[in-house]
């Protein structure tokens, strides 16, 4: 007889396995974000892509200029602080000589390259908490009780985004946010529709590996 989700997972015996206790929900979030995706989402990120390479980079840049300010309270965390200060003179020289973001000088001109992204989840994992249960919220997507604490302590606490007053402003800075990202998952996510007999669970997977090799380069790096 064939293994459910959660079995196959215990069986595997990895590190990037996690407990699957909300298996049930998780499915059902998994239906209706993937409904949800193809309605709205999907159609909206294609659309984005259609406009020229020109304005969908600067508005890529613009996102991570300000979202590495997330990074940089992280990189902080962890206690990496050659990462800190590569992601704050990034910052610092892409918001003036860069025009809020939109051009990259600190990698052209000085040579700061980008580093990956960083968030409380992973510093949590940096810290040695272990994933949890991996369960999928609506809207969000994948993740996991570690996840899921770290996304809401970044969004109270380190994300600058949720520091803009206007309330306006900073729902418009997440829809572009937001899009930029999906737009970027576009490939991925005809991936896992057609390379799968069970989309949930290749999705599940893969997140659970990804986040594993996110956490363990944190570690390595310090």
């Amino acid at each position: 007889a064939g293994m459910t989700g959660s079995e196959e997972m215990k069986a595997s015996g990895a590190k990037d396995t996690a407990n699957e206790c909300f298996e049930g929900f998780s499915r059902a979030m998994f239906k209706f974000n993937h409904a949800l995706d193809g309605a709205i989402f999907e159609p909206v990120a294609k659309g984005y892509r259609s406009l020229p390479q020109g304005i969908r980079q600067g508005t890529s840049n613009v996102v991570s200029n300000l979202r590495s300010l997330l990074t940089f309270s992280n990189n902080v965390l962890q206690g990496d602080f050659r990462a800190a200060g590569n992601t704050a003179g990034r910052f610092v020289v892409n918001t003036t000589v860069g025009v809020l973001g939109v051009w990259d000088p600190a990698s052209s001109l000085f040579g700061l390259e980008a580093s990956g992204k960083e968030d409380f989840g992973q510093t949590l994992g940096h810290w040695g908490v272990g994933q949890g249960a991996y369960l999928v919220l609506p809207f969000i997507g994948p993740s996991t009780t570690r996840d899921a604490v770290g996304f809401v302590t970044d969004t109270l606490a380190f994300d600058p985004i949720s520091y803009i007053n206007n309330v306006r402003g900073r729902n418009q800075v997440r829809i572009m946010q937001f899009i930029d990202a999906r737009t970027e998952l576009l490939n991925a996510s005809s991936i896992i529709d057609e390379a799968s007999l069970d989309p949930y669970a290749f999705q599940r997977d893969a997140y659970l590996q990804y986040r594993e090799a996110q956490v363990n380069d944190n570690t390595k790096n310090t």
